[in-house]
């Protein structure tokens, strides 16, 4: 293989990659939407913990978030150990977001007369069993499979512009 063919084939990946990313990424924002209209959302680390420890089987993808203010946070890293940890044992699927701003636009980022939600961790949780299932959610797990696969076992993706 002549090293012009093996750049081809490195450019090739990295599109493929980047493409991945996209969809995922536009899964990701089509399952917030309809897990928030089905009131299957839980936003907080707190919450998220909470239930969690209360009924795992009822969590179906978790979502980690953090801007780069948050890499600094020790408090905030640790938390994100432990629910990674928590998510890889229970074989509940697990993405990290680099950038907050976008989960606030769609999940909207305060209530009237509260403080904003804090959106480092996003469950999307489903009721019951065979209730709730959703294409975009399956889109996800696919490629969280495929992450894994490639010894990617937290993978990071970006959610499109709105």
């Amino acid at each position: 293989m002549t090293l012009e063919e093996m750049h081809g084939l490195d450019n090739a990946i990295e599109s493929t990659n980047s493409d991945r990313m996209q969809c995922a990424g536009k899964a990701l924002e089509e399952l917030l939407v309809s897990a928030q209209s089905q009131e299957c959302v839980t936003v907080g680390v707190y919450e998220s913990a909470k239930l969690m420890n209360a009924d795992p089987d009822s969590v179906a993808f978790c979502v980690l978030a953090a801007d780069e203010d948050d890499e600094g946070d020790i408090a905030l890293q640790i938390h994100f150990t432990l629910i990674q940890a928590f998510c890889c044992e229970n074989d509940i699927d697990i993405v990290r977001l680099n950038d907050i701003k976008p989960l606030a636009d769609i999940l909207g980022n305060t209530e009237e007369a509260e403080e904003p939600k804090d959106l480092h961790c996003i469950l999307i949780t489903n009721p019951n069993q065979n209730a709730w299932k959703d294409a975009a959610l399956e889109k996800l797990h696919v490629f969280c499979e495929e992450s894994r696969a490639s010894n990617e076992w937290v993978p990071s993706i970006t959610l499109p512009e709105r």
